[in-house]
């Protein structure tokens, strides 16, 4: 089963699903989602399939039935008849989730490339670039880490430069970092945590 990663804390879990399947696999192995048919992209349509599957594991494993999902008006998913808050991320072939009860929750999942460092000075303030220096490792924890921010967030409306901001960090296999969302006035602190492997950088709130 290519549910790859599965950690459970306090209130919280987050989940990896690596693709290995087709389409017409993945989409026997729903019994409930149907691909929307304006996603033509094949790479895509398996995401969406995977996601909605990963999901599906993430509510069941906390003893709920799985009803689907829908987007509020900014694009944000959340649970049919479920008020446990959720956030998805994809990197193709990998798909990443977390689930919480009661607080909002981020995740982002990339791979390392080279672009990162030419999107840097969009993204990170003058501090975040000089940490994370030509270390395109780090530019990608910085990059997921603000792209589970802004999930937390869950509005439209944030520069990644001027709204969302990580203290700078060391960086390691496995590791913390305090991030806080600048908004209408207010500052809003978040712990994350994030992992490195050969194959991709993951992001995800801090539950426990």
């Amino acid at each position: 089963m290519p549910l790859q990663y599965l950690n459970g804390v306090q209130n919280g879990k987050i989940a990896l699903w690596h693709i290995v399947e087709d389409e017409d696999a993945l989409s026997e192995m729903t019994h409930f989602d149907t691909c929307p048919t304006e996603i033509v992209s094949p790479q895509k349509r398996l995401e969406w399939l995977a996601g909605r599957l990963l999901i599906r594991n993430l509510v069941e494993s906390a003893g709920l039935p799985y009803h689907g999902i829908q987007k509020d008006e900014f694009g944000k998913p959340f649970l049919k008849k479920h008020s446990h808050y959720i956030s998805l991320s994809h990197s193709f072939p990998y798909v990443a989730a977390q689930i919480h009860p009661s607080a909002s929750v981020g995740i982002d999942i990339e791979q390392p490339k080279e672009k990162l460092l030419r999107i840097a000075p969009r993204i990170l303030e003058a501090s975040e670039l000089e940490n994370a220096g030509d270390n395109i490792i780090k530019h990608c924890v910085y990059w997921c880490a603000k792209e589970a921010l802004y999930k937390i967030y869950g509005r439209r409306g944030l520069l990644f430069t001027n709204h969302l901001r990580l203290q700078p960090f060391e960086l390691k296999e496995k590791g913390n970092l305090q991030g806080w969302i600048d908004a209408n006035g207010t500052r809003v602190f978040a712990e994350l945590e994030y992992i490195v492997t050969k194959d991709y950088v993951l992001v995800h709130t801090k539950t426990d």
